[in-house]
């Protein structure tokens, strides 16, 4: 049967959610990626299955180590993830998931998806499970259900999950709510680079890991190994006691990976023993129920055919310049909250 043929079959017929659940519990790939589809699924038919899914398997969340990725462009995100990945399950016998967002087309809507064409080693490991997922715009360069799907994982039986974010936008804030540990990849320069990365990102960095040190640019990784040092002093200390480090790697030479790992590991073992580990894991669920919420109420927003009739009209009213951004979204707004029979203290009618 063509590949093709076979998607066609999945679309036509979806299992229970029992057996969804019995896939993954058993550590079955092809469930496992099936199920994440009908999370990602924008169809509302998805939507009760997509939630028994998730009922039936979140007593098993939960026992990972989240590890978020970002990293300058060209720093070498995909093949810095293949060989740490390569570490845990050679090195270290563990197994590992991969989510990797791939910045969606915003005319097309279509993604490259080539991340396991770039973690080529990884890609062909039994104990390596990689997501490329399309963003499909939304915000925080992160895949709408990356937190579903990092679940679905963590019970699947993967107690290391690396998500990779597009680096852009709200992405690295959105990765930081979302994981443990938190890594900035850099590459060697004059120290240029760090006029370039905003006071924002440096906050809510773990580690930087500066990679590509190796051949000539290793004088030039210490270099900016020092001053990312003392940049980090001039930040206030972090509420959970944790200095972030500043470590050097050669992703293509192996180089490095170990030391950055035990990083991991210590972090993980000081943020455990001083409370913070269990604050953070309760903020990350607090906030993946506000980011429910958020795209619930947008979901229920954009499917009223009221709405999206106005909206039309007031689209191109605004592109024609008859109307203001501001004042199209109040009579939007005001039409929906009349409909629902909800009040609002401010007049959104003018």
């Amino acid at each position: 049967m063509s590949v093709r043929k076979r998607r066609v079959q999945f679309r036509r017929r979806r299992l229970s959610h029992a057996e969804y659940i019995e896939g993954i519990l058993s550590s079955d790939r092809v469930r496992l990626a099936q199920a994440i589809t009908v999370i990602e699924s924008e169809l509302a038919t998805d939507l009760e299955l997509a939630e028994q899914i998730l009922d039936g398997i979140i007593a098993y969340s939960g026992n990972s180590r989240r590890v978020g990725i970002t990293g300058v462009p060209g720093a070498g995100k995909s093949t810095f993830i293949d060989a740490l990945g390569m570490y845990l399950i050679r090195e270290r016998g563990e197994k590992l998931a991969v989510l990797s967002v791939d910045p969606s087309s915003p005319v097309s809507g279509g993604s490259i998806l080539g991340d396991k064409t770039r973690m080529e080693r990884l890609a062909a490991e039994e104990n390596a499970f990689i997501r490329p997922s399309p963003s499909r715009g939304h915000l925080g360069g992160v895949g709408r259900r990356t937190r579903e799907t990092m679940l679905l994982c963590e019970a699947a039986g993967y107690k290391n999950i690396f998500v990779e974010t597009v680096g852009v936008g709200q992405s690295e804030t959105a990765v930081r709510s979302m994981t443990d540990f938190f890594l900035l990849l850099m590459i060697p320069r004059s120290g240029d680079e760090l006029q370039g990365i905003k006071r924002g990102i440096i906050e809510m960095i773990d580690a930087i890991a500066i990679n590509k040190a190796d051949g000539d640019n290793v004088e030039a990784a210490k270099r900016s190994q020092h001053e990312f040092r003392s940049a980090l002093h001039l930040f206030p200390a972090s509420a959970d006691g944790w200095n972030p480090r500043v470590l050097l790697c050669s992703a293509l030479n192996n180089q490095g990976i170990h030391e950055i790992w035990k990083t991991i590991l210590e972090h993980r073992a000081d943020q455990e023993a001083n409370g913070f580990f269990a604050v953070r894991r309760r903020q990350q669920s607090l906030e993946w129920m506000r980011e429910l919420i958020r795209s619930g109420l947008e979901d229920l927003f954009r499917q009223d055919p009221k709405i999206s009739s106005e909206l039309t009209v007031l689209s191109d009213a605004v592109r024609d310049g008859a109307i203001s951004p501001f004042h199209a979204a109040r009579k939007l707004l005001y039409s929906f909250i009349f409909k629902k029979g909800l009040t609002w203290h401010t007049d959104m009618r003018h």
